[in-house]
């Protein structure tokens, strides 16, 4: 930061005296006033003889900080070190305070002393380093600046009275004072060492008391437990491991991957406890007899998920709409009218309410994630800062394993490649008539995009509305029942087929574009995948709602609601199915032929875009499906729990790092706003709509002869009314909170405002953090600028400069 600042020597001509300061830099004016009537005092400059002049050049002092460099090889890239400062100017210097880097050895064995006499007296608590005043933080010394011998005495002299004073408290006081001490680890070593062998010649170690003894091991073992306890959760994390050497070897481009696949598989397990505990488990108790016998389809029924899984809790159309009982409660009584029904579970309310309570607690967590991974990624963090911290403070010296070592050794090195490329990236600056051409490639590749987009959503309209009057005919005549379940399967592959070609025709026309930047050029391929997807989705909820749900009786269902989730499961099984084909032939094949056939030893990249967008997908047709399917949320996990293993080993085996590293700091909070808005909110929508709007079949399911599924809140809450009068206010809330849609409208835009005012929270300190920034970097030019007219007025007063004194003395010796 300091070395990109020089100065001239013009800087030095016109200003004579540090009173003139003013016109020059305003922030030191006042200090300039306060000072230059007694200038002289404090820093007195007295004539200097051109030897004493040549011992206080700066080429000869033997500082840590700086490179000696001879006269022949100039090393120097500031002007600054160039100089050579005089005796009177390295005494400023040794005084700036922003040469204080801590507190000197002998000021904080003074305070110390003191404060553990005190501490022995009153038994105080721990002396906080806080409120030492500014007299503890002496500067460091300067360069050639003599110091006296008395000092050092005296340093020594207190040293011993605080290692007397340490000897006389307890143990406990002593390794809370041996602590806080702003020390280096070894000379706290050294003042232990001294106080125990003191405590040695005066108390042998058998005086202890054996109660203290027991104590301290007491207390050693309960330690040495508890950080046992804290490995031992840590390493129950999740594919912590996997996600080590997927990062170590890949970067965190593709860890933002499977870091993302590992998050919906949380949302999943979240999602099935909720309806497995409230919905699955009750329903499974009470086991209503359903006397229906279906013929097997030649195992056909796990990928339809039709035949006898149709009248199982897979489905919506399995559960009751009774209360279900427990159990009865008789008095020792012989009259039987007396028995009371014992504890009743409401299906329909209870089914409502889970659903749309499993919906608002997910609807939280990704709004909180959101918001706090908008605060991690977009923090102000300059490569450069990162890099050094990289460097020096990121080695763990707790790993010993050779594995982990090699593992730790190999994520640093991705790390520090993606940090040294973002720090060499520039930005390429093109010929104007090279620029329009780029932004004409561009532009017609967007067009083709779209172009394509929009005949795969028609042809996934029009196909689907083909098999739905198709579906019809099958179902009035008596055709072949294995046909008819296999053509249930003609859609779901319809639309699987669209998803795994179409991206690869996104990443050739993204080849094409020659996009400079990778992160560009995954964000314009996830832009393009997510149109796609969204705009498939929306017409496959058309097909559901508007087609199937209006006119279930045209197809034979009795239970719509089931057919739907019958869908849904299909439409999630083929997807897992072409994603292991994508997986097989995308990467494996294709790395054999280009390293036999094409004889090239590059491995394909693992394609980001592609593979997130197709976990979302997946997702949005789970949160669609869990209303019509409860247990579809535990298909969703099985899928993503194979999904992980096999793309970590086709990873390993079949790809290749990118061959531009990039920092993908970034890409996670991306993931979680597309899952958040395109995909549950999309999801939500139309299971909100289904549950206020849409009729439910008559003679299935949990809400069969009501009028909509939200009617089975307002019954309950009229039983409620009736029986007990003072619960009429129930009914209003319920009227007003959960009928009327406003109350939905209005939680999404608070939900919406909170991340706002989060994401301009983030952005006004990020501001706030470049203006520091900026004015940290003001400060060290104005040091250079105060340094430099410090010497030039000494140089003024002498009336000689070192150059000019250095210049005569070669042409002496010249002469």
């Amino acid at each position: 930061m300091a070395g990109r600042v020089s100065f001239g020597s013009d800087l030095v001509t016109d200003i004579e005296s540090p009173a003139d300061e003013d016109g020059v830099h305003d922030s030191f004016s006042q200090l300039i006033q306060e000072q230059c009537h007694d200038l002289h005092d404090v820093i007195e400059m007295t004539p200097l003889d051109v030897e004493q002049e040549s011992r206080d050049d700066f080429m000869y002092m033997e500082a840590p900080g700086y490179q000696r460099s001879d006269s022949d090889v100039p090393q120097q890239t500031d002007h600054l070190i160039g100089e050579r400062w005089s005796s009177d100017t390295l005494k400023v210097l040794s005084s700036m305070p922003s040469r204080t880097i801590g507190r000197s050895r002998g000021a904080i064995i003074s305070q110390y002393c003191n404060r553990t006499m005190q501490l022995r007296r009153h038994r105080q608590s721990r002396p906080s380093i806080q409120h030492f005043p500014r007299s503890a933080r002496p500067s460091i010394r300067g360069y050639r600046v003599e110091t006296d011998g008395a000092g050092f005495e005296e340093e020594e002299s207190k040293r011993e009275r605080l290692v007397n004073n340490l000897q006389n408290l307890s143990a406990h006081d002593r390794v809370r004072v041996l602590r806080a001490m702003p020390l280096s680890v070894a000379e706290k070593k050294e003042l232990r060492m001294l106080v125990l062998n003191k405590a040695e010649h005066s108390v042998s170690q058998s005086q202890i008391p054996c109660c203290s003894q027991l104590k301290y091991y007491i207390i050693i073992a309960l330690r040495h437990g508890w950080y046992g306890w804290l490995s031992f959760l840590s390493s129950l994390q999740l594919w912590q491991t996997a996600l080590k050497c997927v990062g170590g070897r890949f970067g965190t481009g593709v860890l933002s991957y499977f870091v993302f696949l590992r998050t919906l598989l949380f949302f999943n397990v979240f999602l099935f406890l909720v309806t497995g505990l409230f919905l699955v488990v009750p329903q499974a108790i009470a086991h209503p007899e359903q006397n229906i016998t279906v013929s097997s389809t030649w195992g056909l029924e796990v990928l339809t998920g039709a035949g006898y899984f149709s009248h199982s809790l897979l489905y919506y159309g399995y559960y009751s709409n009774q209360k279900l009982q427990t159990g009865h409660s008789c008095p020792p009584s012989k009259n039987v009218t007396s028995c009371s029904p014992g504890l009743s579970y409401n299906m329909p309310l209870v089914y409502f309410f889970t659903i749309g309570a499993a919906f608002f607690i997910t609807c939280i967590i990704l709004v909180y994630s959101m918001s706090k991974s908008f605060g991690q990624s977009f923090r102000i963090d300059k490569s450069k800062g990162l890099l050094a911290i990289k460097v020096f403070s990121s080695w763990d010296f707790k790993v010993i394993k050779k594995s982990s070592v090699r593992l730790q050794r190999a994520n640093i090195g991705t790390q520090l490649k993606e940090l040294v490329a973002e720090v060499n990236r520039q930005e390429l600056k093109f010929p104007v008539l090279q620029r329009l051409c780029r932004l004409l490639i561009h532009m017609v590749a967007w067009i083709m995009c779209l172009a394509i987009i929009i005949a795969s959503v028609l042809a996934v309209y029009y196909f689907s509305e083909h098999m739905h009057k198709d579906l019809i005919r099958t179902r009035a005549s008596s055709s072949d029942p294995l046909l008819k379940e296999a053509s249930l399967l003609a859609v779901p592959v319809v639309v699987s087929s669209i998803n795994l070609l179409l991206p690869g025709f996104f990443n050739a026309v993204a080849w094409m574009e020659e996009y400079d930047s990778p992160s560009v050029l995954n964000y314009v391929s996830i832009s393009r995948n997510l149109l796609l997807k969204v705009s498939v989705l929306g017409v496959l909820c058309y097909h559901w709602l508007g087609r199937v749900a209006s006119d279930p009786h045209s197809l034979g269902l009795e239970c719509w609601e089931s057919f739907v989730g019958q869908e849904l499961y299909r439409f999630l099984l083929m997807d897992f199915v072409f994603m292991l084909l994508d997986t097989f032939f995308g990467e494996f094949l294709w790395r054999l032929f280009s390293q036999k056939a094409l004889k090239r030893k590059r491995k394909p990249v693992f394609d980001i875009a592609r593979n997130v967008l197709e976990l979302i997908y997946g997702q949005s047709l789970a949160w669609l499906g869990v209303l019509f399917s409860p247990l579809l949320p535990a298909v969703q996990i099985i899928k993503l729990l194979f999904l992980f293993y096999m793309k970590k080993v086709s990873l390993m085996m079949n790809c290749q790092a990118s061959g531009k590293p990039w920092r993908a700091c970034q890409m996670t909070t991306i993931f979680i706003t597309l899952l958040c808005f395109p995909a549950f909110l999309g999801a939500a929508v139309c299971v909100t709509y289904t549950m206020w709007t849409m009729s439910p079949s008559k003679s299935c399911g949990p809400f069969r002869g009501l009028r909509t599924m939200f009617q089975a809140g307002k019954l309950w809450v009229q039983e409620l009314a009736e029986v007990n009068p003072n619960l009429q206010w129930l009914a209003s809330a319920h009227t007003y909170l959960v009928e009327n849609p406003l109350f939905l409208f209005l939680s999404a835009g608070i939900f919406l405002i909170v991340i706002y005012f989060h994401s301009q929270v983030v952005d006004g300190q990020r501001k706030i953090i470049e203006l520091l920034q900026e004015q940290i970097e003001n400060e060290g030019e104005d040091k250079k600028f105060l340094i430099t007219r410090l010497q030039d007025i000494h140089e003024r007063k002498k009336g000689v400069t070192p150059r000019r004194v250095k210049g005569a003395s070669e042409d002496s010796s010249y002469s």
